[in-house]
């Protein structure tokens, strides 16, 4: 395990070096930012209208099911865990920069999703729709063992190091409890794994139904439960900003020691929550049955704001606004919010807590799973026969048993480690292909200036539509 943890951990020291995995991913956000207008903004109250649009098929999957998948995806024990973390080793500033990583991404996420759309494939069996960055890298950029490297990275980092992260993650929040023993994570991880495995055998509609159900859900609570917080400690916001302000721009402390900074805390953290720019969205993205690719990518960009603008600023203001527990590295993860939960709440915080995370750490399994199977069937190029899915699922299911039993550190670096090779592989595909998903922004703005529900054509941008599967 040592020897593992060597080799992650030196992987990590050359990945979150300012000039590769942060400077990738800002520097594209921010060309991206321009390029398509600061549509982040701009068409903020679109993308709530695009949600509503239902599928054309019978078995499509809507605009609001695929946000769903994506954002079960992407809000889990990152927005609670993460969140702590980050604060705890990097300062108050790391929620700063997590904001500004989600605000930059957000223009990511648009055209990676976008991309995904516009190069997505239809099942003829049953007439859905899958795709992903694999097959814009396969198809646009006409190299298919670069899709196939970022097919096994999406499996690595999911079904291994996110999964394992999250199951880890959860079982650590009943570390506060009186009856947790050495036992307990084993009892947890079997608990767990036993429940994924009878979710995942129902397939991928069923992964959808459920997710549907549940994101909402425990997104609502753990608003209300937040501004509730707010509301006993409201004499403390103004302290609360300061330290978040005065932390997020001393630059003395930043540069003295770039790698434990509160902007790399809040990027590693803010990419762990959100995954903007990472290419695991547009997986679930191109399954989506839409009129016009830009609606998929607004949808995504939204995806984006609720998970990190809403749902981890929810949990750094109930933990920051609660002053008399200071944050340490000492009580990094889950001590630190459940204390902050407990001095607001009384011993209703932490019990809320271990039931938010259940849910999120669930919703956020299933969800990061959904990607995984089309991603078998890319590497192997054909689909996975009955008994290859079969041993895949139980695989699966074991590591997120495998990861409840296993040490922090290891998880989050395994995690952080396959982050950020899917950045380095995806963010330079679409620096290259961006131009589609611009000219796509292009005709949907033309359209709806028109008065028109938009419609894509793939010719109307200048693509060859015999070289798509859609939009001919």
């Amino acid at each position: 395990m040592d020897f593992i943890s060597g080799i992650v951990g030196a992987v990590n020291n050359v990945l979150y070096q300012p000039y590769v995995v942060p400077l990738l991913l800002i520097a594209v956000g921010i060309y991206f930012t321009f390029r398509t207008k600061f549509m982040q903004v701009g068409m903020f109250a679109e993308m709530f209208r695009v949600i509503k649009e239902r599928p054309k098929s019978e078995n499509g999957v809507s605009s609001f099911g695929a946000l769903m998948v994506s954002t079960a995806s992407r809000v889990g024990t990152g927005n609670i865990i993460g969140v702590s973390t980050a604060i705890c080793t990097g300062g108050p500033g790391a929620l700063f920069w997590m904001w500004i990583t989600a605000i930059l991404g957000g223009a990511n996420a648009f055209v990676e999703s976008t991309l995904a759309q516009i190069y997505k494939k239809k099942d003829e069996n049953d007439g859905t729709y899958y795709g992903g960055p694999s097959f814009y890298m396969r198809d646009a950029l006409g190299q298919r063992w670069l899709g196939v490297i970022f097919a096994i990275l999406i499996i690595f980092t999911y079904a291994v190091g996110y999964n394992m992260l999250a199951a880890f993650n959860l079982q650590s929040t009943f570390a506060a409890f009186s009856f947790y023993n050495k036992s307990t994570p084993y009892i947890i991880g079997i608990i767990l794994a036993v429940l994924f495995g009878i979710i995942i055998i129902g397939g991928a509609k069923r992964l959808i139904k459920v997710t549907e159900y549940l994101v909402p859900l425990m997104g609502v609570i753990y608003i209300i439960v937040s501004i509730v917080v707010l509301v006993l400690n409201a004499k403390a916001l103004g302290t609360m900003f300061s330290m978040i302000f005065s932390s997020a721009f001393d630059f003395k402390s930043i540069f003295g020691g770039f790698t434990g900074s509160c902007i790399m805390w809040g990027l590693k953290r803010g990419l762990y929550s959100n995954e903007a720019g990472m290419g695991s969205a547009p997986n679930a993205a191109a399954r989506a049955d839409v009129s016009h690719p830009v609606k998929q990518g607004l949808v995504q960009t939204l995806s984006v704001f609720i998970d990190t603008l809403l749902i981890c600023s929810a949990t750094a203001f109930m933990c920051l606004s609660t002053l008399d527990v200071t944050p340490t590295a000492d009580v990094a993860g889950a001590a630190y919010v459940q204390a902050c939960m407990a001095s607001s709440l009384g011993g209703f915080g932490p019990v809320f807590l271990s039931i938010a995370m259940s849910l999120f750490a669930f919703t956020t399994l299933i969800g990061n799973y959904s990607y995984c199977e089309g991603c078998l069937n890319f590497i192997i190029n054909r689909d996975a026969t009955k008994t290859e899915v079969l041993i895949f699922r139980c695989i699966a299911t074991f590591l997120i048993f495998l990861g409840a039993i296993s040490t922090a550190g290891l998880v989050w670096d395994t995690a952080d480690m396959a982050q950020g090779l899917m950045v380095v592989t995806n963010i330079p595909s679409i620096a290259i292909l961006g131009g589609a998903a611009c000219k796509c922004l292009a005709d949907y703005k033309k359209q709806r200036a028109e008065g028109k529900d938009p419609v894509f054509k793939a010719a109307d941008i200048g693509l060859d539509p015999e070289k798509l599967d859609c939009w001919k």
